[in-house]
Order: structure tokens, then C-alpha cells, then sequence
């Protein structure tokens, strides 16, 4: 059963599952445009698909352990399993009624989707024409009875299950054979758009595509009838890394990435109306066990392709487009690095354009007062314009170093091929601390005469996520800062050398504790009768040190103002315990994706931003930076961030524990306030008058 207000703490992975589901509820939100609402649930689809590879798959391995040391994990994940089975089979429901009634709002528009029973004439000869010309020899079939285990097979598409039969007399049996088809998604995407007809988009499913074509992929077997049903499977992502090899840290991991392929499925959906023996058939060759899942939906399965829904040039169906700002003291003739020795300066992606961590990139690779050039790299696009530019820097001379994370999950093979690139290029490029993945977003600029520069950020330097994730960037000259921050690399590439922080806050070292103390800081002010508060915005919280701390700030009435995206551990309202505590999440059309910190601090208030989220892999198990911010003008930004985001009262939700996710729209007398909107509007306005400005002088 689901958790009641007497749980104080949320399992992480239910918590996750509320979080998904606040997805699912924007998807059924009319005030969103409808092509829009199709992205969510393709966002919800591919969400569930990656928590099953990862979170699930740990938990299910656990549950399946016979340890008796530990027996009270094991019988937590077996309880956490069966909650999370029985969300998702209701979420899934759900589900399925959302996709029928965007199906029908879509045709409303005239975007009509149509299956292979639906075609007319000319439909039928286009989509013949098509298979002919395009999708011949990428559709065939493997007999079952031929097939190894499915698990051996890709679990990153959909199938079809093809049951073909003939009958010989009314007396005898039909004869039947069963085949399996993988869909080639990856070769021509999910959807065909058909010729438009009377002003009507029609659309159809590549796999339907398929199901019209049977008869003549199997034109050379003499079978009369042809039925498909689709299906899908989640496989344990879990790499297995061997660290007893002598082989270098890069050939493990390519090793590892490989092993991926053979994990074990552990989830199986497919189309309710797949006829028992052709299911037998299938569920056998998977293997899967008692703590697996199984899930039975409609005709179609893999909604993430929904986030790839041809737009049909319906612009009107899609939110407005809001272009990146280009900020005036960047658009001059001015350095950029002189800019920012000047005073610290402040992004926040996607309002802002990437482009301008860039364009200092790019200035630093040809500056001759540029030394050396350090820097973290997590994910990295698949153009990355962030490691051409450090390319360029190694082949003018520049001291290039990157730390590049290996083991960024499914970038793995991403990551590898860029290192070969980089050190080809004369890029000294390191691996991190055996055992600690490095998260930190940094970079680290040595300048001639002293005066280096530094720029912590709280998301990847990845030029695509820059466009749909909200993460704020701090660029600073200040000293005690930028040599810390040259302190993380040391420490990085010499991890078994004593280093101290002044400044920034890092884990595994200390940042927990610190984060502990200003908690507790708060507590000791309340009680002394002094103004105090707690405001962050953070993807998750489900550090229980954390979490009890934050319970023990509002038993002592210190206000806490927290904007979680994702996992939260934490349950508001209770009595005695965590009633000063007010928790939202926004969803919205970007992703909220920034890390801030404000504590009261008796008024002297402390401000940070970085890497880390208030879970035990950040605090603990990974290499995370928070930086201090002592800038008013950025200061006064991230604390509008915070609180405008706790007043959203239209896409803001309450997240208290019970997974209602409760929407604040209809508050009556409340004036519609939509946080992503306002900042974007806010910022436009800023950059028009600096603009004006300008021009004024």
C-alpha cells in the first residue's frame, strides 16, 4: 500500500514515481498546447523506461538476494517493489485514457492518426509504394522457434509478435508459426505522414505500417492469415565493470558498456488483446521472474517516440517560441574575460544563450594571455561546439585538461569517443577518482599576470540541454573562489593529496556537513529569537540526515521553502514536525534543473549554486561543488528564481508526500502567476533596456 502521513520519510523510489506521474497530469492539462501534451507523455514513457533499466533493476536484485545480513533491505525493496507495481499499473491506465483522448483532439485538428484498417485507396498504394522503396529488408523476420533468448536482443525499440496461420479442412487443425519483427524505429522514426487529403494531416504508426505490409514480407510462406501484436521489454542497465583488470580505465568501461547488452529483462508491456499462445510463447523466451513486471496495454507501446510527433507545420499547437537572449555586455567589442574580472557575471540557460559560455571558450583558445584551460565534462552533445572549442585551444598552444566522466550513464560510448578525440587533439584527458563519479560543473582558466577565472554552473556544458534545461552559471574572478576551484582539479587529478576548501563547498569532503551546520545555524537563530529561513531549489532530497535536519528546522519554526523537481523524501503537514515546511514542484516547458541554496544566516544571508542535489550519490559517492555567490545583482537574481518559482500557481504543484501532486490552478482571488513565463518576459525587458541604454550613450 501506498505511504500514509505516519511515514515521515518517502522511499526514494515511490517519490520518483509522484514525480513521474506530475508529468502525466501536464499531459492531461488542456491549457497546454496539444502537441505539447503529446511531448510530456513521451517524456513520462522514456522517464519509466530509464527507472526501470536503473532504479528498479537495483531493487529487484536486492529483493531476489538470499544475504541474511541483509534481510531488512531485502524485505524494504520487496515492499518498495509491490508499491511501485501497484502505481504503475494505475498510472499506466491513466495513461492509456490520456493517449485516447489526445488521439481525438488531434483529429478535432485535423491531424488524424489512422491504423492499417483505415486506409483508402490511395493510402493503401502510397504506403505500398513506400514499403517498396524504403522499409523493404529492414523488416525481417526471426522465427520463434528459431530465436535465441530475446534477452540477447536490444530493449531500446518496440516488436511485433506475428502469428501466421492456414488452415487446411474443416477437420484438421490450422497449422501456425510464430515470428518476431523489431521495428526500425532508429532507420525512420515511429511515425509516416501520409499525403495530406481535404486539409488533413494523416499520420500513421510505423508499426501498423508494418502490419499492412505482412503479407508481403511473408509472400514467400504459404500462410493465409496474418495478426501482430507489439511489445516491449526493460532489460537491467547495470554495467559490469571489472576492476580487477589490468586494462585501463577506458577499455573497462568499453567492456562494461558491451556487458550492458546481456542484463536481464525485468519488465515486459505489451498489447492486452495478443492472443494467449503467442504470449506464452513470448513470456517464456524473456525468462522473467516473480518480481518482474509485467504490463498489459493497448496496440501501441515505447510512448517516448511521442516526443518526436511530426508538428504538421502547426505551430499554433506548440507554445511560442522564446529565443535565447543575448545579453548586451557580451554583444560588443569587449573581452569577455576582462568583463568578468571586472565583476562576476551570471547566465541562466535556457533564458539566456549558451552561446555565450562559447563565446568565452572560444575567446580564451586564442587569447595569448591564456595558459591553460581546465575543465569538467559530463554529457556532451552530439556536435559538441564546448569541445571543439577546447580543440581548438590544445592546437594554439593552450594547456588543455579535461575531466571527462566515463561512467555518465547511457553517455557512456558518447563520452569514450570524445576522449579519443580530445587526446588525439594533444587534450590531457582524465578519468576522475577511481570509484567517485565527478558531477561538478567547472571550468578554470589560468591567465598570465595572475587574475585567473572561474565558472561553476549547476548543469552540463552541453549545448542541447542548454535549450531545454533551467541551470544557472556563475563566472567569477574573485581569488579565494577560483583558486578553490583550482584546488578541485588537484584534488582530482591527485586525489591522494591532502587539499582544503575555503570557500566552495565539495563532496565527498565536507559539503554535507556544511550543509548540515547552516541548517543547524538557522535552528540556533530561530531559538534565539533572530529572523530565519531556508529557501532551495534542488532536483531531489532524499538524504535522510538531510531530510531529518530540515524536520528538526521546522520543529523549531524556521520557514523552509523548497522547489523539488524530482525525488522527495520528505512529508509537510505533519503535526509537530513539519509544519513550517512548504515543498513545490514545477513542471513546465522546460526542465527544472538548477541547484540553489539561500540560508537566512541571521541575516547576513548565504547564497550557492552548483552540482549537487541532497541525495546520498551526491554527498557521499560523487565529486560536487557549490559555490558561494556574494554578488548583489547575481544574489538578488537567484533569490527572485526561488521565490518566484513559489509562486507558481499554475504550474506548480504541492508536493507533500502523498503523491496527489496537487495543481494550485483555480486559487480563488490568486492572480495567474506562471514562473517560467514571468522570468522569461522579466529578462527580455532587462536586456531591451540595457539596450536602450546603449544606444542612449
Amino acid at each position: 500500500m501506498e505511504p500514509k502521513k505516519s511515514i515521515d520519510v518517502i522511499p526514494r523510489d515511490v517519490s520518483w514515481m509522484y514525480f513521474n506521474y506530475r508529468i502525466l497530469q501536464e499531459a492531461r492539462n488542456t491549457s497546454v498546447p496539444l502537441l505539447e501534451r503529446l511531448g510530456f507523455m513521451g517524456i513520462y514513457s522514456n522517464n519509466l523506461d530509464e527507472f526501470f533499466r536503473v532504479r528498479m533493476a537495483t531493487l529487484t536484485r536486492i529483493a531476489e538476494s538470499d544475504m541474511k545480513q541483509m534481510k531488512a533491505q531485502i524485505e524494504d525493496a520487496r515492499r518498495t517493489i509491490k508499491v511501485i507495481n501497484k502505481l504503475n499499473n494505475r498510472y499506466n491506465k491513466e495513461f492509456e485514457y490520456v493517449v485516447g483522448q489526445l488521439t481525438k483532439e488531434l483529429e478535432k485538428k485535423k491531424i488524424r492518426l489512422v491504423n492499417e484498417k483505415q486506409l483508402n485507396e490511395a493510402q493503401q498504394s502510397f504506403i505500398r509504394q513506400y514499403f517498396r522503396n524504403s522499409l523493404a529488408g529492414f523488416t525481417n523476420p526471426i522465427w520463434l522457434s528459431q530465436a535465441e533468448r530475446l534477452a540477447n536482443e536490444s530493449d531500446d525499440t518496440i516488436y511485433l509478435a506475428v502469428k501466421l496461420t492456414r488452415w487446411y479442412d474443416e477437420a484438421k487443425k490450422p497449422k501456425k508459426e510464430y515470428a518476431l519483427i523489431r521495428v526500425p524505429v532508429e532507420k525512420f522514426g515511429r511515425f509516416l505522414e501520409l499525403p495530406v487529403e481535404d486539409d488533413t494531416h494523416y499520420i500513421m504508426y510505423i508499426d501498423d505500417v508494418i502490419r499492412y505490409c505482412l503479407p508481403m514480407i511473408f509472400v514467400s510462406v504459404d500462410y493465409e492469415h496474418f495478426e501482430a501484436y507489439s511489445f516491449k521489454f526493460t532489460k537491467d542497465a547495470e554495467m559490469e565493470l571489472d576492476n580487477e583488470s589490468d586494462a585501463g580505465t577506458l577499455q573497462r568501461v568499453q567492456r562494461a558498456v558491451k556487458s550492458r547488452k546481456n542484463g536481464q529483462p525485468l519488465r515486459i508491456v505489451f498489447d492486452a488483446s495478443m492472443p494467449k499462445d503467442l504470449y506464452r510463447r513470448i513470456m517464456l523466451n524473456l525468462s522473467l521472474d516473480k518480481f518482474d513486471t509485467t504490463l498489459s496495454g493497448g496496440r501501441y507501446q515505447n510512448h517516448k517516440d511521442l516526443m518526436k510527433f511530426p508538428d504538421c507545420g502547426r505551430g499554433d499547437l506548440k507554445y511560442p517560441a522564446w529565443k535565447p537572449l543575448l545579453l548586451p555586455e557580451f554583444a560588443g567589442a569587449r573581452s569577455m574575460l576582462d568583463l568578468i574580472r571586472e565583476e562576476d557575471r551570471f547566465l541562466h540557460v535556457p533564458y539566456h544563450s549558451f552561446d555565450h559560455y562559447i563565446q568565452l571558450l572560444c575567446e580564451a583558445a586564442i587569447s595569448p594571455r591564456v595558459k591553460s584551460i581546465k575543465t569538467t565534462l559530463y554529457r556532451l552533445a552530439k556536435d559538441s561546439k564546448v569541445v571543439e572549442a577546447l580543440i581548438a585551444a590544445a592546437k594554439n598552444g593552450k594547456k588543455v585538461t579535461v575531466v571527462i566522466e566515463l561512467l555518465a550513464r547511457f553517455d557512456e560510448s558518447s563520452n569514450i569517443k570524445w576522449s579519443k578525440r580530445m587526446k588525439d587533439a594533444g587534450i590531457n584527458v582524465v578519468f576522475g577518482v577511481e570509484g567517485l563519479k565527478v558531477h561538478s560543473k567547472l571550468l578554470w582558466v589560468e591567465m598570465s599576470g595572475g587574475r585567473d577565472i572561474a565558472c561553476v554552473g549547476t548543469g552540463n556544458f552541453h549545448e542541447g540541454n542548454a535549450r531545454i534545461y533551467t541551470d544557472c552559471m556563475l563566472m567569477t574572478a574573485a581569488p579565494a573562489i577560483v583558486k578553490d576551484v583550482a584546488n578541485v582539479f588537484r584534488f582530482i587529478e591527485k586525489p591522494f593529496l591532502p587539499v582544503k576548501f575555503k570557500e566552495l563547498l565539495v563532496s565527498p569532503n565536507t559539503m554535507k556537513k556544511n550543509i548540515l551546520a547552516m541548517i543547524q545555524t538557522e535552528i540556533k537563530n530561530k531559538k534565539q529569537g533572530k529572523e530565519a529561513y531556508i529557501k532551495v531549489k534542488i532536483n531531489h532530497i532524499t538524504d535522510e540526515d538531510v531530510v531529518r535536519k530540515l524536520y528538526d528546522a521546522s520543529t523549531a519554526g524556521v520557514e523552509v521553502d523548497l522547489l523539488v523537481r524530482g525525488n522527495c523524501a520528505m512529508v509537510t503537514g505533519i503535526q509537530g514536525k513539519s509544519e513550517n515546511i512548504r515543498i513545490h514542484g514545477i513542471i513546465d516547458r522546460y526542465l527544472e534543473h538548477s541547484r540553489i541554496l539561500i540560508f537566512c544566516n541571521g541575516g547576513d544571508e548565504r547564497y550557492f549554486i552548483g552540482s549537487a542535489d541532497w541525495m546520498p550519490r551526491n554527498l557521499d559517492h560523487r565529486i560536487e561543488v557549490m559555490a558561494p555567490v556574494y554578488n548583489p545583482a547575481v544574489r538578488a537574481e537567484l533569490k527572485r528564481i526561488v521565490e518566484w518559482g513559489m509562486m507558481d500557481n499554475r504550474k506548480g504543484r504541492i508536493v507533500d508526500g502523498t503523491g496527489h501532486n496537487m495543481f494550485y490552478e483555480g486559487t480563488e482571488g490568486a492572480e495567474a502567476f506562471r514562473s517560467q513565463e514571468r522570468l522569461y518576459d522579466y529578462y527580455a525587458k532587462q536586456v531591451t533596456e540595457k539596450q536602450n541604454d546603449k544606444s542612449n550613450e
